[in-house]
């Protein structure tokens, strides 16, 4: 099946703020097709939902920080933005319920679960990497042990001077 957004279009939408991936309500409201507005208001007529691990406020700096990054400039004025986690974006899904916000939700799930497996797979990656870094030590240290016996034993050995003479 054929997603309704491309997942590497909702990969871009999805920033590390307090040390949580979110996503912005203005992206939600793009991707869902509707106003910002709209979709601030479904959620605080349903603000139960949404517990602060689920959506909070930016704070200014936050904002000012994000519209650094953010191609729209449209955020750095805007009076509050609300950021969802993952938790939170599904919860849209009986708030906003139209045909489009299910499908958009879907593929957004699916890109939290990707996003999650290559998280994964590079912290295996780091931890075989290190195990590997240490291996190639411990041995780096057993080679030059025994270049140092192959040099030794390739130097040849000196010989006694004798006296000559008297």
């Amino acid at each position: 099946m054929r997603e309704v957004v491309p997942i590497e279009v909702i990969e871009q939408k999805i920033f590390m703020i307090r040390r949580q991936k979110v996503m912005l309500d203005r992206d939600l409201a793009e991707l869902y097709g509707v106003e910002t507005r709209v979709l601030n208001q479904a959620v605080r007529r349903n603000i139960g939902r949404f517990p602060e691990d689920f959506m909070f406020s930016l704070t200014r700096q936050e904002i000012r920080d994000l519209s650094q990054i953010v191609i729209s400039s449209k955020i750095k004025h805007a009076p509050n933005v609300f950021a969802f986690t993952e938790q939170g974006v599904a919860m849209l899904s009986g708030v906003l319920n139209s045909k489009r916000a299910i499908q958009v939700n879907i593929t957004i799930m699916r890109t939290f679960v990707r996003l999650r497996q290559i998280l994964s797979t590079h912290k295996e990656l780091a931890y075989k990497l290190k195990e590997l870094e240490r291996k190639i030590e411990k041995h780096d240290v057993e080679i030059q042990t025994i270049f140092e016996a192959i040099r030794q034993l390739m130097t040849p050995p000196e010989k006694p001077k004798h006296k000559i003479g008297f």
